[in-house]
């Protein structure tokens, strides 16, 4: 019996991945409340997990992930939450780099952080499903390294609108 070189928070991190790709996917089939409630609980858990990954590899300049989005899906998925979301789908961002040298206020869209996530954990699920068990660490170190580089600041600027939606439906952001 050939024994796993994952362990069980690599493991649990791929299936949230999965689980998270899945949801944004059949976002048509959802209403804006249901899909707000999955996001707030999805996200947070793939921050967590995501920050707990402890993989080492021999070679982490080897880490990489492909991509697999084409362009045309990515901007379905990120048309149909905007969809759904509605004119909720704008809010405004505090923690944009360009604030800093901003007088106005700067935009976001749910719509697009939720897409840009959903390019890299799409991007990393389909390495994981293709490649051999024993180079998966190596694309677990990428999803890694890239979380701690780009994707943890727009998951984190999303869970405030999103919060505000689920327990301020009436305010406006």
């Amino acid at each position: 019996m050939e024994t796993s070189v994952l362990n069980t928070n690599s493991l649990a991190f791929i299936a949230l991945c999965n689980e998270y790709c899945a949801a944004i996917e059949h976002v048509q089939q959802s209403d804006r409340d249901s899909f707000v409630k999955s996001m707030l609980r999805l996200l947070p858990r793939l921050y967590i997990s995501a920050n707990d990954l402890d993989v080492q590899v021999v070679d982490e300049d080897e880490a990489y992930l492909e991509s697999s989005l084409e362009e045309d899906y990515y901007e379905s998925v990120r048309r149909g939450i905007e969809n759904i979301m509605g004119p909720d789908d704008v809010y405004l961002e505090v923690f944009e780099e360009d604030m800093k040298y901003s007088d106005t206020p700067i935009a976001a869209s749910i719509s697009e952080g939720l897409a840009d996530i959903f390019q890299v954990l799409y991007n990393f699920v389909n390495m994981v499903k293709e490649m051999p068990q024993q180079y998966i660490p190596l694309a677990i170190v990428a999803v890694r390294d890239d979380f701690h580089s780009y994707w943890s600041q727009i998951l984190c600027n999303l869970l405030r609108p999103l919060n505000n939606l689920s327990h301020n439906p009436e305010e406006e952001f």
